[in-house]
């Protein structure tokens, strides 16, 4: 969670999810709008929808987006966010799930608009490609709020961009916005602004008219053993989230964000 975007607030809006298909393109959409703030229900809620697609013939490449504002903010440690009874086992729980999406066999393509946030960023890094646009904004924010990053962050954002460029967005927690996220590799496609799900739709519907057998067996060979390394990173990254959710910083950078004001911290 950051200042970055706006808090929820009121009841969740039902459904959290929807799921379409049409001409082999799934379309799974978040509805927690403005931010999209997920927790251990929605992510296994995501998993299990790509995973029955990815069962049928039907479903060919499947785009990830959502409704509201925002991508994801990542996870909700406001009240009522299910990560204030007990964080570790909750994490531990979310985080078996999410790993579960690395072993989808078919194309993911994240549409993101405004923020993707911390384990929102994780999400969309989970996926093969991203379509942003100028004002679509990658944060790995941990840092600011006191805690290891999570949700396989450690294995894919180098994956992806390069060691030296994960190392200066995990360490500060600065923003990466659109157009630098296209020239450093996170973003694959930069679209007219408000318009990245028309062009995430239309990009998988080329991949769509590809032949599945071919396109699975080039991914599995292109993504080789993520799925593993990243259930390995997760451990890790849980037993230093859990570590630090202990310290008087962590506390200050989560208090800080919900206040939305700049943290202090003690390095306590």
């Amino acid at each position: 969670m950051t200042a970055d975007v706006e808090t929820r607030s009121g009841p969740v809006p039902e459904p959290d999810l929807s799921v379409t298909v049409e001409g082999g393109v799934g379309l799974v959409e978040m509805r927690r709008p403005p931010a999209n703030f997920f927790d251990e229900h929605l992510i296994g809620r995501i998993v299990d929808a790509a995973r029955e697609l990815d069962g049928t013939g039907e479903c060919r490449v499947l785009v990830l987006a959502s409704a509201g504002k925002h991508f994801c903010a990542g996870a909700d440690f406001g009240e009522g966010g299910g990560f204030d009874s007990d964080r570790v086992a909750v994490s531990e729980r979310l985080y078996r799930r999410a790993a579960q999406l690395f072993e989808i066999r078919i194309p993911i393509i994240a549409a993101v608009q405004g923020a993707a946030v911390g384990g929102g960023l994780g999400l969309a890094c989970a996926a093969d490609f991203r379509v942003a646009d100028v004002n679509s904004r990658f944060v790995a924010n941990f840092a600011l709020l006191g805690f290891h990053q999570g949700f396989g962050l450690s294995v894919t954002l180098p994956d992806i961009v390069g060691r030296q460029a994960a190392a200066g967005m995990l360490l500060t927690g600065r923003p990466v916005r659109g157009q630098e996220a296209c020239r450093i590799g996170l973003a694959d496609r930069l679209a007219e602004p408000g318009r990245q799900r028309e062009q995430a739709l239309a990009w998988a519907g080329e991949l769509a008219a590809a032949a599945p057998l071919a396109v699975r067996s080039i991914r599995s060979t292109l993504r080789a053993d993520l799925a593993r390394r990243v259930r390995e990173a997760l451990e890790h990254e849980l037993a230093e989230q859990s570590r630090l959710w202990a310290t008087g910083d962590c506390a200050e950078g989560i208090a800080a964000s919900l206040e939305r004001r700049p943290p202090v911290f003690r390095g306590e």
